[in-house]
């Protein structure tokens, strides 16, 4: 047994391996996400006669973050790291007893499959100061030879559902500057804008709206672009990096002039999603709308946004259905509600029991009216009148001091 195995270690030392592949099952298949399993053949083909310790597979994940010291500062390295996925499968090895398996010339084929852990695994991402992988590699082992390998890098996503309540919210906000300084000030200009949602996803077009009024001597021109903020934490230090990734430009704005934006289009380029849920990494997008002004500091707005992966289907807010009732009037700025709700009327007050137990309508129909498709403009409040009472309470909630009676319209 002992002759065999020196035998086979020496015919192993002397073997080439003419190839070392890894091949997913399913190639076209872009990124993985959490709890979804990874499958695949590692493929060897040997020359000659080859003897090894054993073939087995790894798949790593982890963030890193670092970077070294600024040129002439006396602060050390920073460096912070962060595991996410350590998986080890064994895909062949000798049999009990023996401590070298020798494989024969010829392609050979190993089977591998292995899950990603269930729990939220953070989406690929590489930057300046630090990177986001997942890879895949197999490593064969071999006598008095060095370990060969190969790998394969594995993209791994992080889905966001635009869809959700959050992501969904109208995001508003106005801004005043005035331009000048001491006593040589021209006049303010002020600037509104508003998105229909915080959320959206790589392709679609970010419909801004906005009001701009210049009421300064210069002529000032407004902008709107997409930020990506890239926050870095190694060593308690923090490092930022902040990119444009796209932009418009809007009209020149004279002295005393207005302009409003109906919804002006911002496509978003294909961009890494928002990543925020790593602790030492984390990747933001903001909208910004801002003014140019010569001589002056940039009046700037900034609209927090969340780049997804799943789109936004059309049925979730009913605020970004009416937000094109918003682009010429921006005085929804200002609505507030009412700091005390008023107690709903009485039931007796709305139907009388005399006309409730004759059912005859209060407004007779003309002569010449036939049918209902001729009825009055309050057909609608009389078919009202006969529905069940509402259910709730004749008991104001809000009792005031002093009763005010005061009329209440609806606009339709």
């Amino acid at each position: 047994m002992g002759g065999e195995a020196g035998s086979a270690a020496a015919v192993g030392s002397e073997g080439r391996v003419k190839s070392l592949g890894l091949v997913f099952e399913d190639e076209r298949k872009g990124c993985y996400s959490s709890g979804e399993t990874v499958a695949g053949h590692v493929l060897l083909e040997a020359a000659e006669p080859v003897a090894l310790r054993a073939l087995r597979l790894e798949a790593h994940g982890r963030a890193t973050a670092a970077w070294g010291p600024s040129p002439g500062a006396t602060a050390p390295a920073a460096a912070s790291e962060v595991e996410y996925l350590n998986v080890r499968l064994s895909l062949r090895e000798p049999p009990a007893g023996e401590g070298i398996l020798l494989l024969q010339p010829g392609k050979h084929e190993f089977p591998f499959s292995f899950q990603l852990p269930s729990e939220p695994l953070v989406t690929s991402f590489s930057g300046k100061y630090g990177s986001i992988q997942y890879c895949v590699r197999a490593v064969l082992e071999r006598p008095k030879v060095p370990d060969q390998s190969v790998k394969r890098e594995l993209q791994v996503i992080s889905h966001i559902d635009v869809n959700t309540p959050a992501l969904l919210t109208p995001v508003l906000k106005t801004q005043e500057k005035m331009v000048g300084c001491w006593f040589f000030t021209s006049g303010p200009v002020s600037l509104s804008a508003k998105i229909e949602r915080k959320g959206y996803c790589n392709g679609e077009a970010i419909p801004i709206y906005a009001e701009i009024e210049n009421c300064s001597s210069r002529l000032i021109v407004p902008k709107a672009a997409i930020f990506q903020t890239q926050t870095y934490l190694a060593s308690g230090k923090t490092k930022t990096v902040r990119h444009m990734v796209a932009n418009v430009r809007g009209n020149h704005i004279a002295s005393g002039g207005t302009d409003t934006w109906h919804g002006k289009t911002l496509k978003i380029p294909p961009v890494t999603p928002s990543i925020l849920d790593c602790c030492i990494i984390r990747v933001d997008y903001s909208l910004a709308v801002y003014i140019h002004i010569p001589g002056a500091k940039k009046l700037m707005l900034e609209l927090p946004l969340v780049i997804g992966t799943i789109p936004y289907n059309g049925f979730g807010s009913r605020n970004s259905s009416t937000a094109g009732q918003f682009s010429v009037d921006m005085s929804w700025l200002t609505l507030t509600l009412p700091e005390q709700p008023e107690a709903p009327p009485n039931y007796a007050d709305v139907v009388s029991e005399e006309e409730f137990s004759r059912h005859v309508p209060p407004y007779p129909q003309p002569p010449d009216c036939e049918g209902e498709a001729c009825c009055p403009m309050f057909a609608c409040v009389q078919q009202f009148r006969f529905q069940p009472p509402p259910l709730y309470s004749e008991v104001d909630p809000h009792p005031a001091d002093v009763e005010e009676t005061q009329p209440v319209s609806f606009i339709l």
